[in-house]
Parts: structure tokens; sequence; C-alpha cells
């Protein structure tokens, strides 16, 4: 029984109550994640780390934070990366994609950044491959390629326009005090 105590208490200390506590790694660089978002286990083996980003008031669904890691070789080019996830997304009525989406590109210490920034109709997907999706009126969506020296990483924060407005500038901290 004093074991069985002992392993529960370990695992509160460990696992907590899914906050993300502990520091992102992406190559040999770390940032620690804002305590208000919750650690989820990774629905994929391509996901290095995956969390929920408490919704904001009157959103029906948390945003989530997607990091994805695909080895040395990565997963294309930013050029193509851009335009993959601007695919994601149909522009209000009226509006071409180009006039809704936002390219940045800059440096975090060696870290090459390509930043996007979209809204509009976010054609969600259960998996890549998944033949319907499930259309999201007033989304939004920033996309990152974040390329080490260890291989890039495309981290996805997506989710109501609403909440992801309300936690961008502490995602922008997050993805700049990388060092």
């Amino acid at each position: 029984m004093r074991f069985n105590h002992w392993l529960a208490l370990t695992l509160l200390i460990f696992v907590g109550n899914g906050r993300a506590d502990a520091p992102v790694t992406l190559g040999a660089m770390k940032s620690s994640a804002p305590s208000d978002w919750k650690t989820e286990a990774t629905t994929s083996r391509m996901r290095a780390y995956q969390f929920a980003v408490p919704k904001a008031e009157g959103d029906s669904r948390d945003a989530e934070i997607i990091i994805f890691n695909f080895g040395t070789m990565g997963g294309g080019t930013p050029e193509q990366n851009i335009a993959r996830w601007k695919g994601m997304f149909i522009p209000p009525e009226g509006k071409k994609i180009d006039d809704v989406a936002k390219v940045d590109e800059f440096k975090v210490g060696q870290a090459e950044i390509t930043y996007l920034d979209v809204q509009g109709t976010y054609r969600h997907k259960a998996s890549p491959m998944a033949a319907t999706e499930d259309l999201r009126p007033d989304s939004r969506m920033i996309a990152v390629m974040f390329q080490t020296a260890q291989g890039p990483y495309y981290i996805r924060f997506v989710g109501p326009a609403k909440t992801v407005t309300a936690h961008k500038q502490q995602f922008d901290d997050w993805l700049k005090a990388f060092k």
C-alpha cells in the first residue's frame, strides 16, 4: 500500500496537472513553454510536442500547438511549407489567401525562422491523409519553420482566431526565447 502511495505522488510530481513546465527542445535550443499551455500526449510519432492552449472567452474550443520533426531531411523548403499551410485555409469571401496571410523571416539565435500568420476558414483534417475535412470558420494559424543545425522543426499554432490572437504575444515571446 505504501508503494502505491509513493508511486502516485511521484507521478503527480513528474506529470503534474498537464501544465507545460518542462522546456521544449528544438535541436540544441530550449525554451520553457508557458505554464497555461497544457501538455498533451502526441497523437503520432511525427509529433515531437503537442499542447492545448486555453480558449478565449466565448470560443468553443482550445487552440493547439503541434511541433513536428521529420529528422535532418525535413519536410520541404520554406516555400513549399508556406504553400501547404496556406492551402489549409479558405480565405473570407472576396479575398485571396495572400490578402489574409503574412510571411516573415528572422533569426532566433542561429535558427532560421520562417513565420506565417494566416486567417480564414481552417480545413481541419484528423490526419494529413484523411479524406474528409472539418471546416472551421473564423480560425487563425501561426505556422513556423524553425531550422536548426540538427534539422528543421515545424510548429503549428492553430485554433479559433480570438483564442490565437489572445495568446499570440505569449507564443511569440516563447518562440524568441529559444537559446
